[in-house]
């Protein structure tokens, strides 16, 4: 006995779901490779002009690195990192997660190439610890990577190579320290914190009141976490600059940012805004997890951020 054969109007349905189904799969597979292949090294400089400096003082540029997760294959984003020297900026910023592979410290060195004869600062972020892990990349949408850490707590990765090697060069480490740092002409106090993704900010390190008498009060951290944000600002610093959120690395059109991955709002999860009276910078970051190698509405960025006399 063989089956009733479905009647026309059933056929008709099925058919019209099977091709529903083929070209939702097309349009699935050409997104996943334009996000992979193409946004992902899309590279794009974001510039600002932010009015916090005196009267009558000279402009300082200030070049703002973030998030490379740098594989030594990555030969395209090395290049474009090294021509950033091209604009010239008083003072480069590395605000974290630089490394994704134990390889990737001279690869990244090298990338930095002139920008390391610049004045420079940087802090850690948890990747330059702890390598990536294979994961469901789709986690992020309902939950924070800071869970990961909890049963990690031995660096597999060299960041005190990575350290050092930026350290030699001039540059400041910032990783729960203060200092001052001479960008152009202006002669500028900074202050930054470890990660607190992985519970390694001590704000108290660094706390008290900003340096009045610097032309420029400066606060650098990874992950913009709300908390630490508020501290800077109520110690006085004047620009505060983080990374970590990728941008939010999967972005819908008209809605933007789905997740930050830290405490910070999707309003503010890159680019420039106020907090209270302090001008917050967010990058949206170079790179990605080489488990999860895709944007999408989300281009991989550097900023330069002009900074001029307030009107």
């Amino acid at each position: 006995m063989t089956g009733a054969r479905p009647s026309g109007r059933t056929g008709k349905t099925l058919r019209t779901i099977g091709r529903a189904a083929a070209v939702t799969g097309a349009v699935g597979v050409a997104g996943l490779a334009y996000a992979s292949v193409i946004e992902r090294n899309w590279f794009r400089l974001r510039r600002y002009e932010i009015p916090i400096l005196a009267p009558g003082s000279d402009r300082v540029r200030v070049l703002h690195l973030s998030d490379a997760h740098l594989t030594p294959g990555r030969r395209m984003l090395m290049d474009w990192i090294r021509g950033l020297d091209a604009y010239e900026p008083d003072l480069v910023v590395n605000t974290g997660d630089s490394l994704a592979s134990a390889d990737s410290v001279a690869p990244f060195i090298d990338a930095l190439g002139p920008l390391l004869d610049r004045p420079g600062l940087f802090v850690y972020g948890s990747n330059d610890l702890f390598s990536p892990q294979l994961k469901n990349p789709a986690r992020y949408l309902w939950r924070s990577s800071k869970t990961d850490y909890n049963k990690r707590t031995v660096p597999d990765l060299p960041w005190r190579d990575l350290g050092a090697a930026m350290s030699d060069a001039g540059w400041l480490d910032l990783n729960n320290h203060k200092g001052h740092v001479k960008a152009g002409t202006a002669n500028i106090a900074v202050a930054g914190i470890h990660d607190s993704h992985i519970k390694l900010d001590r704000y108290e390190k660094v706390a008290g009141p900003a340096d009045r008498t610097a032309d420029l009060r400066l606060g650098v951290m990874h992950s913009p976490e709300p908390a630490n944000i508020d501290r800077f600002t109520a110690d006085g610093y004047d620009l505060l600059l983080a990374g970590h959120t990728h941008g939010g690395q999967i972005c819908m059109p008209f809605y933007g940012t789905l997740v930050t991955n830290c405490g910070i709002d999707r309003r503010r999860a890159w680019g420039l805004s106020r907090n209270g009276a302090s001008w917050l910078h967010v990058s949206g970051g170079l790179g990605t997890s080489p488990y999860a190698p895709v944007r999408f509405c989300c281009r991989p960025e550097a900023s330069l951020l002009d900074l001029v006399a307030a009107p």
